[in-house]
């Protein structure tokens, strides 16, 4: 090089964009502030979020809870839509911190990104806070990092970080569930964020559908359908302990009705549930037919139009299921608890 200085290599010129990451920062943080409690101590922490435990506790337990979204970001890439799967990475943690009967405290969110792209990480972050403005918990900081070497162009991973808050002499546990109790399901509002695998090689290889077709059956295209977010169900549980005693609750993941209800189950009890008592969303129907996937597949890979359990005295069901439905869910009882081996079996 002639007339100066070689300056050597940047870390722009290495994939990496400092001044890009400063201009997502800028955008991000009034999201995260939009969804703070009375607990956040803002503006005091430049390497960490700080917040106060609530009053009112006597014996305060944290709950904490980690996951991630999955392949279901696959489809929000080919979809070029980015401002929901932040509600699947909110809802994936909460959910299971309220099995326990913990209230949503904070949640923080990490991006590992590709090329950071401020608008897209906005949209993204716009999605984690709604999702913390549904569950009540505030979002009190995360981690962006850009990865060339790591991820594809254009791609990128999620995951979450979610604390809740229960009194100790009030968590739920399952140990207290008995034959004769009644099972509560909770409607979900799809696919949630598991099966993804699947469901995609069903969609996309299978019946060769592009995220903009209309997915048969189901009235939608397969990027609606696909991308519809994780329920929440931090103000029905909200509203259902303050109403009766619940003796487990359960959230419908990966492993589905017969892999995620035993989790909450002690010896002795074996849930019975009653296949026709909910209503299955079509998307299900859709991904049976066309993948000829057999019913215990099914079962055990997605949530089959029950998202969450709970699990109350017989006596307590209908107030139960109307604290539950006040609070907008839709509620049916789907079964009961029998004496016999921990698990789940399925009737007509």
């Amino acid at each position: 090089m002639t007339g100066g200085t070689d300056p050597g290599l940047t870390y722009r010129e290495a994939g990496v964009d400092i001044e890009a990451g400063d201009e997502a920062v800028r955008r991000i943080a009034p999201l995260a502030a939009s969804t703070f409690r009375p607990e956040v101590l803002g503006g005091i922490g430049a390497f960490a979020g700080f917040i106060r435990v609530p009053s009112g506790y006597r014996e305060p337990v944290l709950v904490s809870s980690t996951d991630g979204v999955g392949s279901k970001l696959k489809v929000a890439f080919l979809a070029d839509r980015h401002d929901t799967v932040g509600i699947d990475l909110v809802a994936m943690g909460v959910n299971d911190l309220l099995v326990h009967g913990a209230e949503p405290f904070y949640f923080l969110d990490y991006i590992g990104i590709a090329r950071l792209d401020p608008a897209r990480v906005e949209a993204l972050v716009r999605g984690v806070a709604e999702g913390c403005r549904r569950a009540g918990c505030a979002l009190i900081g995360g981690e962006t990092a850009e990865l060339p070497d790591l991820y594809a162009a254009g791609e990128y991973d999620l995951a979450g970080f979610a604390v809740g808050i229960v009194e100790r002499a009030r968590i739920v546990d399952g140990r207290a569930v008995k034959p004769g109790d009644v099972v509560l399901g909770l409607a979900s509002s799809g696919l949630h964020s598991n099966g993804y695998s699947l469901a995609r090689r069903i969609v996309f290889e299978v019946l060769g559908l592009r995220v903009d077709s209309v997915l048969p059956g189901c009235g939608r295209s397969v990027g609606e359908e696909l991308l519809e977010p994780t329920r929440i169900y931090a103000a029905a549980v909200r509203a259902l302990l303050a109403t009766v005693d619940v003796t487990a609750m359960a959230h419908v993941t990966g492993g589905g009705l017969t892999g995620n209800v035993p989790r909450v189950l002690p010896d002795g009890c074996r849930a019975r549930l009653h296949r026709g008592a909910w209503r299955e969303p079509p998307i299900f129907a859709a991904l049976r037919e066309a993948g000829r996937v057999s019913e215990p597949e099914m079962l055990r890979t997605f949530n089959l139009g029950v998202g969450y359990i709970v699990i109350v005295r017989a006596a307590d069901a209908e107030r139960a299921r109307q604290a539950l439905q006040g609070a907008g869910e839709s509620v049916t009882v789907i079964g009961e608890i029998v004496a016999g081996e921990r698990g789940v079996e399925l009737t007509a």
